[in-house]
């Protein structure tokens, strides 16, 4: 072998080795992106639900994800008994609440 061929070889291999480094940085990046614009904002989100279902007060109106409207009326460790006409009380899981919602004028008068 004369001393072109070594160094061509040398240079090969050394460009396959500088090319896995830019992968493996490259894998770095979109972890950190997937990171700040999925991982992120959900957990955020779901700390907020959380603070929200623990601050739930009696005779607030509120929404669960089934779509029924209803005001609190008793708070349970897990569950919530809400009256969703006159004498009609359903228990829900504090975890089904969607949102709180505003009284209607109705319930001023």
């Amino acid at each position: 072998m004369n001393l072109t061929s070594l160094l061509l070889t040398a240079g090969a291999n050394g460009s396959q080795s500088g090319g896995s480094y830019s992968g493996i940085l490259m894998i770095a990046v979109i972890i950190v992106i997937f990171y700040f614009f999925m991982i992120r904002p959900q957990r955020k989100r779901q700390k907020e639900e959380k603070n929200f279902r623990e601050s739930l007060q009696k005779g607030q109106n509120i929404i669960t994800i089934g779509g029924l409207h209803g005001k609190v009326r008793e708070i349970k460790e897990t569950s919530v008994i809400i009256e969703v006409a006159n004498d009609v009380r359903i228990e829900v899981e504090k975890t089904a609440i969607a949102y709180s919602v505003l009284p209607n004028s109705e319930d001023k008068k």
